[in-house]
């Protein structure tokens, strides 16, 4: 399933809006029921509006009624890792504080978990 996972967000990636940085970055979600929901990063020229790849994932797999989710991998053809905004940290640990995170550049990947990421999210 990782492999399938692997290759949907390099896929998403090159349909990402990126006119004013070229950052083309893609996600894939897995869901518990098995779905797997894609999303890239679409950018605005008013970059307050820009949404990323993780969070278009996630909106899309809630908007289709999934609130469970076990992986999430990102990609992005640089050769440096990178990760994701302090947005999305905060969007994917709405749904899971132990969510799996593979962040995939062309030369490296890290294999973490949100709360790795983002170890004192905001909760209510």
């Amino acid at each position: 399933m990782k492999q399938k996972l692997i290759e949907a967000a390099k896929k998403v990636a090159e349909n990402a809006y990126v006119p004013y940085s070229g950052f083309h970055v893609g996600a894939a979600l897995l869901t518990e029921s098995g779905k797997i929901f894609t999303g890239c990063n679409v950018e605005n020229s008013s970059y307050g509006l820009t949404n990323c790849a993780e969070r278009t994932a996630i909106f899309k797999a809630v908007s289709e009624g999934e609130t469970k989710f076990t992986e999430l991998v990102v990609f992005s053809k640089t050769d440096e890792l990178f990760y994701p905004c302090g947005a999305c940290r905060q969007v994917i640990s709405e749904f899971s504080s132990d969510l799996k995170v593979s962040i995939i550049s062309l030369k490296d990947t890290l294999e973490t978990t949100i709360a790795e990421l983002l170890p004192h999210g905001f909760k209510l």
